[in-house]
């Protein structure tokens, strides 16, 4: 009995940072990457990289979906019956990607058109899903928390990453500002880089970049 009292008051008096909750941060932003590992969320990947503004606003759009959903659905995780809870999953980040969408229409207007419906697809992104349906039904509030930041990071590094090349490349600026006209130099620009065929290959390379750099581990 006595130790399993001591057994409960370790896992209560766990800090917040502790080792095993900064790794559900770290994890997502090399080994465990929801796009170059898991191959998640890869669609918008392709669609909303020609330029890093956009790009920047949906990965801080899915990160507050998936941070919002995953706490709201650990908090409610005892009390959903398992025949709905995927519909009670849809329900809670529908909700916040509503919430996310009018707030970018309010203050982002010109951003908003450019991602047209992927804020919208943020509902079934696989990602949120997957971390709500994995993690926050299993696990309480800071943690999920933690892992679903750190599933945000990570997906948002690797739009930013494919953004920079795509925009540099494709039109020779980057945030929009023209770098090779500000130095008085003319670029015409590689057209391949703004289609879908110039996404996937910049992403193909991103993500054997990041395989052979961990020497081709999985996990």
């Amino acid at each position: 009995m006595s130790t399993a009292v001591a057994e409960v008051k370790e896992k209560k008096s766990e800090p917040l940072f502790s080792k095993k909750n900064r790794k559900l941060v770290s994890n997502p932003l090399d080994i465990d990457n929801p796009i170059t590992v898991q191959v998640l969320g890869v669609c918008s990947a392709l669609a909303v990289t020609t330029q890093m503004k956009p790009a920047f606003i949906m990965a801080v759009s899915l990160m507050v979906v998936v941070i919002c959903s995953s706490v709201v659905i650990s908090f409610m995780r005892n009390t959903i019956p398992s025949r709905i809870r995927i519909v009670v999953q849809l329900a809670v980040i529908a909700t916040f990607v509503i919430l996310v969408d009018q707030i970018l229409k309010a203050y982002v207007y010109e951003i908003s058109k450019q991602l047209a419906v992927f804020v919208g697809l943020i509902i079934t992104n696989c990602i949120v899903m997957g971390r709500l349906e994995a993690f926050a039904m299993a696990n309480k509030p800071w943690p999920s928390l933690m892992d679903g930041l750190g599933n945000g990071l990570g997906y948002g590094i690797i739009l930013l990453i494919v953004a920079f090349f795509r925009e540099f490349f494709g039109s020779g600026a980057l945030f929009g500002f023209k770098i090779f006209e500000s130095m008085g130099l003319h670029y015409p620009g590689n057209g391949l880089m703004l289609l879908p065929a110039g996404a996937c290959i910049v992403l193909g390379v991103v993500i054997w970049v990041q395989r052979y750099l961990n020497g081709f581990r999985e996990s």
